[in-house]
Formats: C-alpha cells, structure tokens, sequence
C-alpha cells in the first residue's frame, strides 16, 4: 500500500509496481491505523516530514515502527541528545513517544535530480508505554520551555507559572526528558523545591 498526493507519481508508480496499492492522498490527511499492524516508511517531503512524524507517533495504532528518509537536519534533531545544539522540542516528542534511531546519511547522489542538501534514514519504534501520564499536557509543558531557545526557563515559564526550582536557571536544550518531568511537576504543583 502507498501513498501518494502527486497524481503523475501515482501513473508512475502503478506501471512500475502494477500490484501495488496507490491511494491518491495527502499523508496527513490518512488515518495510519487503518491497515492494521505494519510498517510505515516513506521518503517524505522535506516541507511535511515533522508534520507526517508527529501524526504518526501521536498515533501508531499496530504499527511497530516507521522507517523514513528525511532531510539530514531533521534527522540530527529528532535523535540529539541534551546539551547538543540540535536538541529541542521535536527532539523530545520523538524520543519521549518512540525509541528513535539514525540509520545511515544519503548523499544527494542518490536522487535525481539531487538535492542541495543530505538526507538521512530514521527508524522511529512507538513505545509501548510513555513514561508520562498524559503526553499531550506535558508537550505542551515541553513547548513552552522551547518557546525561546536560548533563554532560561525561569523566562520561558514567566507568566504561565509561578515556582521555584533549581532547573528553571538552564536552558531546555540542557533538560532530559526525566528533567522535564520533574520541573511539570514542580510547576503543576505549584511548590518550591529546593535542592
């Protein structure tokens, strides 16, 4: 089964793979989950990949893992690490929803016409459970620590909540996802923690 928005890909891709299974759709717009269990993979577009990557780990249904091949960039920011500077929200959505892997770079050879930029393989495996309780809240907790990167969270939290905690004096990009978890905590309750 495939899935594809350009209709002159679609002939394409009929007449190459002639069993092949083409809905003529744009990918946000398609409910993963009704297939069943699965793979997903794709060579998504670089202007929707984080789109089409957030709608599917928001929900994988059976699918046991997807395996794309996206802009290098996009890549080094799904899978960086605390403290690297690539690290951010998309990092943390990803890495909280899924165990994220970077699988290998491809050169803009490898595409015709080539790109002006590299592209890497990911493999995103949804896990089974998510070490928060309610993942939506506290992205949008995660969202508003990001809001401008390289202030203190103490300034990206003003106005939204009132606490103290020693980590609101770091930037997000230094927080790991257990870090996140302690400050939501903190500042849900409304407690100042000292330690």
């Amino acid at each position: 089964m495939a899935i594809e928005v350009d209709a002159a890909l679609i002939e394409h891709l009929r007449t190459r793979w002639p069993d092949l299974e083409v809905l003529h759709a744009n990918a946000l717009d398609v409910d993963f989950t009704r297939w069943g269990a699965g793979v997903l993979g794709g060579n998504l577009p670089y202007y929707a990949a984080t789109a089409i990557i957030s709608k599917f780990l928001h929900n994988p249904g059976q699918i046991t893992q997807g395996v794309f091949l996206i802009q290098r960039e996009v890549a080094d920011r799904i899978t960086a690490r605390p403290g690297n500077r690539d690290y951010g929200y998309l990092s943390v959505e990803c890495q909280l929803l899924s165990h994220a892997e970077y699988l290998f770079k491809v050169p803009p050879g490898a595409f015709q016409p080539p790109p002006k930029v590299d592209s890497a393989v990911i493999r995103l495996r949804p896990r089974k459970e998510v070490s928060v309780q309610d993942p939506e809240a506290f992205l949008r907790f995660v969202s508003l620590c990001f809001r401008q990167k390289r202030k203190t969270l103490r300034n990206n939290l003003a106005g939204q909540y009132s606490f103290e905690h020693p980590l609101l004096a770091r930037r997000a990009e230094q927080l790991a996802i257990a870090d996140f978890v302690e400050l939501r905590a903190a500042a849900t309750s409304g407690k100042t923690t000292n330690r």
